[in-house]
Parts: structure tokens; C-alpha cells; sequence
């Protein structure tokens, strides 16, 4: 059997596989509090009252959300690969630190198990340098490895392959927009099976508004915060990470709340919501440039998938163009264990 380990900043969600990477089993432990050694315990007491015994487990695969420019592909877990996983905690820090401490907790339970990191970023690996480059000193690029990463990348990866098959045309023939559409969410082009550009860049603010996330603002903004304001940077960084999106703007982080309110006609939510459609559309403009068209929007993840109000906010932008529009569940767990079971071939 394989097991998909998942860990968010206070949750560790899991699916256990079994030899034909079908789904048998799989829980969400939440209100984590750091302790993921006690989560993943709590996972394996849950697989044991359905009747399977860990001690089956042949392989781990976990979700890292950023690798940065060493990880492109999935990769095998040693302690050189969790050494620089915390490298690059300052790029991912609601997520990267949450991923290694799952990791480290699988090592612990699970001794002589193989654990594979399966990356967010590495389906961005492809990008075009003109797409992937920013206009500041070059050698900020060579020796920092400043660049767009692009993240969701599992995700909008699995869905990008189902929509193709919803289409019945080849992923290799077709020119997508996927939108993973949640409390993160970013927009991905994606032409002839390849990501060619996407919203979200060095790190996962840019881009959309999102649920604490302000998305694309004017660089100089967190320099005018430093110096008038006079904010730290650490400040400044909780102010943009975990204080602005739809929870800057409405006192609200759940978009569910802000939806309800806004129905109620809460000025300050509608606004919200608009700057979010608004933002997915104006992706959706770019990228449908960028490819030379587009056969198909995909909408997916929690807000993309079940939210119809989002949807025909963004959907009814696209009336001129007659875009086709698709609700595709995402399955990062699925696209992990198949990755998973081709790095350990």
C-alpha cells in the first residue's frame, strides 16, 4: 500500500492506496497545533479501526509546496533533501515548514518506509524564461534564484489531465485555463500538456486576492508600510501573508461568510468578491492571449468547485468569447500517489 500525506499550517489530511494506486481509506486530522507526530498517529489508530494495518505501508508521498529551483521532479527524502527543504522556508512560510514536520513525522513512525517529495512548483519547471523572469538585476536571478516558481502546480496538473478527458481531445492538443479556486488560489495556462505561465510567482502571494493574501499589489507599497508606517519587515510580511485578501477587506477569511454577507448587501464584501472574479478574469484575458486561444476554463478546488456564485461572476466576463467552462474535483492526493509510485520505479 502507499499513503499521501497532505500537512496544512493546522491539519494533516491522508488517503492510503493500495497496490493499484486505488483509494481504500483516507481522514483529515485538524486543530494540528505543530504536533504532526501526533496527528499521523491519530491517522494510523483511524486506518486501523477500518481494518488496515500501517505496517503495510511500502512508500510515503507527500505534498511540499515549494521547491524552489533544486526540486523539479519528484525526489526520494533523505536528510540532504530535508536540509534544504528548510532552505526554503522564508518562500513558502504558511505551508513549506507544515510539509517538512509531516515528513519528519513519517520518518519517525514509519522507519525503512521510502518518503517522496512531490512538489507544487515542479510543473512549472517548463516555463519559458520571458514568463518565469522578473525585470530586476540579473544577478539576483544567478545567485538567488529569484524568479517566478508558480505553485498549485499538482492540482491544476490532475484537473488539466481530467479535463482532457472530459473533452475527449489529448491534453497535448488542448489550450487550458485551470483555476484552483481557494482560500489559496491562483490560475495556470496551460498549452499542449505544458504550463507556459501562471499567477502566482516567487513566493505564493502574487497574484489572485485570496483568503489572507493580498495578491498583486504595487512593490513599493511594503517599502511606503517600512518607512512611513514605520512597520518591520516581519510586520510587514504578517500584514500581506496573513492579514490582507478577503480578510483585510471584510473582517472575514471564509469566503462562504463573505458571500453571505455580501447577499445581504454588506458593501465592503461584494467589493471582495468582485476584486476576486475580477482577478480570476483578468488571468483568464492574459493567458487566453499567451496560448494564441483557449478551449476550455477549469474550475476546481473548494471555492471552484462548489461555489456557483463565483463561478457565473467570473463566467458571465466570458460571454463574448464563448469559452467552454468545466468543474473539475481536484485529487492532489491521487496525482501524489501516482507520482509517488513512478519515483520509486
Amino acid at each position: 500500500m502507499l499513503l499521501v500525506i497532505n500537512c496544512g499550517s493546522s491539519s494533516l489530511k491522508y488517503k492510503l492506496f493500495d497496490a493499484k494506486l486505488k483509494p481504500v481509506a483516507s481522514g483529515l486530522n485538524e486543530r494540528v497545533n505543530g504536533d504532526y507526530a501526533a496527528a499521523l498517529s491519530a491517522a494510523f489508530s483511524d486506518l486501523k479501526k477500518q481494518g488496515f494495518d500501517v505496517r503495510d505501508v511500502r512508500a510515503v508521498g507527500h505534498r511540499v509546496v515549494h521547491g524552489g529551483a533544486a526540486f523539479v521532479a519528484p525526489t526520494k527524502i533523505d536528510a540532504r533533501v530535508i536540509a534544504k527543504l528548510k532552505e526554503l522556508y522564508a518562500l513558502a512560510p504558511l505551508h513549506n515548514p507544515p510539509n517538512v514536520l509531516g515528513i519528519e513525522a513519517s520518518m519517525k513512525l514509519l522507519p525503512g518506509v521510502p518518503n517522496v517529495a512531490v512538489f507544487d512548483t515542479a510543473l512549472y519547471r517548463d516555463l519559458p524564461d520571458y514568463a518565469y523572469m522578473y525585470a530586476l538585476p540579473y544577478d539576483l536571478y544567478e545567485k538567488h534564484g529569484i524568479r517566478k516558481y508558480g505553485f498549485h502546480g499538482i492540482s491544476h496538473g490532475y484537473v488539466a489531465s481530467e479535463a482532457a478527458k472530459k473533452l475527449k481531445k489529448p491534453l497535448s492538443k488542448l489550450k487550458l485555463v485551470t483555476c484552483h479556486l481557494g482560500s489559496g488560489a491562483s490560475v495556470t495556462a496551460m498549452k499542449n500538456g505544458k504550463a507556459v505561465d501562471t499567477s502566482m510567482g516567487f513566493t505564493p502571494l502574487e497574484g489572485l486576492t485570496m483568503s489572507t493574501r493580498c495578491g498583486d499589489i504595487d512593490p513599493e507599497i511594503p517599502l511606503w508600510l517600512i518607512r512611513t508606517l514605520k512597520m518591520t519587515p516581519e510586520q510587514v510580511d504578517d500584514l500581506l501573508n496573513k492579514k490582507s485578501g478577503w480578510l483585510g477587506l471584510t473582517g472575514m477569511s471564509d469566503l462562504r461568510d463573505v458571500i453571505a454577507k455580501a447577499e445581504k448587501g454588506e458593501k465592503r464584501s461584494k467589493l471582495a468578491l468582485e476584486m476576486f472574479a475580477y482577478d480570476v478574469v483578468r488571468y483568464i484575458g492574459q493567458f487566453m492571449t499567451v496560448m494564441g486561444g483557449c478551449d476550455a476554463v477549469v474550475f476546481t478546488a473548494g471555492v471552484g468547485e462548489r461555489s456557483e456564485k463565483i463561478r457565473s461572476m467570473i463566467t458571465r466576463w466570458l460571454k463574448p468569447f464563448k469559452l467552454k467552462a468545466l468543474v473539475v474535483p481536484t485529487d492532489e492526493e491521487r496525482m501524489i500517489a501516482r507520482e509517488t509510485a513512478e519515483a520509486l520505479k
